[in-house]
């Protein structure tokens, strides 16, 4: 007699059990039919195109503007912008998320190009129909449809003309390239070169590589101080070099006798522009360069007629100039 008190409870909670798991399966399946549901509301709101932007170092000021600029396009045009890149300056890498994209058969591929490595992959994308923007830098023998971005040469020319109208044709001249072997370095060292060695008073005694790093720029300027006692003027192509070369200068106390000019209007660089540290600040339009690519890789797809090249403008910032270019800077798309 006693095991029947037992059995109903065995019984009982038995029910109780196989209820609350009939709860919570039926919970879950709630929860999947919404996940269902949630996915199928997804691919119907899904944009029209799929583009991958593939910048040169995704922590850096310079390409998160330009990734920015495309990004804040993609309400207007129904399009989806994916920004890639190493987190550090790694042609390599980038090569691998070109292929990468390739494979994903995105609808269009907008990169820098920093080597003739670049120029096949780019080929392949574009025979397998997919239009390829160079940016920043180009790849002018490939296939890609057209490139938009700095004159890098011009940009060069301009800090060279900078430099002679400042120190009034007299200088003794140091360069930190960012790279010897990124082809938009290359231009903004021959453009540079072009523009100062017409000049008699100005000679370049050394150029050193800074492969993008402030603390390269600081070791190879530096050197360069300490190698030759006679230097009077400094030019940096990449948006870190400016800063490595005025650390070095004023560590060895000559930064008050020595020209400086950089690239790109950072926020460490304007400060030392404000200061007296930098002279001047070669800018680039990064934003516009991230915005309009967009909209030219939409002309392609819509078989618009484009040109081969799109220059960006470069300039000349100086602590003259500096209160109007913050005005300007405050609605970049204007």
């Amino acid at each position: 007699m006693k095991r029947t008190p037992i059995i109903y409870i065995i019984l009982v909670s038995l029910f109780i059990t196989a209820l609350g798991f009939s709860f919570y399966f039926y919970k879950q399946s709630q929860q999947f039919d919404r996940q269902i549901t949630r996915g199928i509301s997804a691919k119907e709101d899904l944009p029209r195109y799929h583009f991958v932007l593939i910048g040169e170092e995704m922590n850096h000021d310079y390409w998160r503007l330009v990734g920015e600029g495309a990004k804040e396009i993609e309400l207007k045009y129904d399009v989806f912008v994916e920004y890639v890149g190493p987190q550090r300056s790694n042609p390599e890498e980038q090569l691998k998320l070109l292929d990468i994209a390739i494979k994903s058969k995105v609808d269009g591929i907008i990169v820098q190009a920093l080597s003739d490595e670049f120029t096949p992959i780019i080929n392949k994308a574009v025979k397998e129909g997919i239009p390829i923007l160079t940016i920043d830098t180009d790849a002018s023998e490939s296939l890609r449809n057209a490139y938009i971005g700095t004159d890098n040469y011009l940009a060069g020319q301009l800090a060279g003309e900078a430099l002679v109208e400042s120190m009034n044709g007299q200088a003794t001249v140091g360069i930190i390239t960012g790279s010897f072997t990124n082809a938009h370095h290359q231009l903004r060292v021959k453009g540079f070169k072009d523009a100062v060695e017409k000049v008699e008073g100005i000679e370049i005694v050394a150029v050193e590589e800074s492969n993008i790093t402030k603390v390269e720029a600081e070791e190879k300027a530096y050197e360069i101080l300490n190698e030759h006692d006679n230097i009077t003027a400094f030019y940096g192509t990449s948006s870190y070099d400016g800063v490595g070369i005025v650390a070095a200068a004023k560590s060895l106390n000559k930064l008050d006798s020595l020209y400086v000019i950089g690239f790109d209007p950072l926020t460490e660089n304007i400060q030392l522009l404000e200061k007296g540290d930098l002279d001047a600040i070669v800018e680039q339009q990064p934003f516009e360069m991230g915005y309009k690519s967009i909209e030219l890789m939409l002309d392609i797809i819509n078989e618009k007629s484009v040109q081969d090249t799109y220059h960006t403008d470069a300039s000349i910032i100086r602590v003259s100039n500096l209160d109007l270019w913050k005005s300007q800077r405050m609605n970049p798309h204007d």
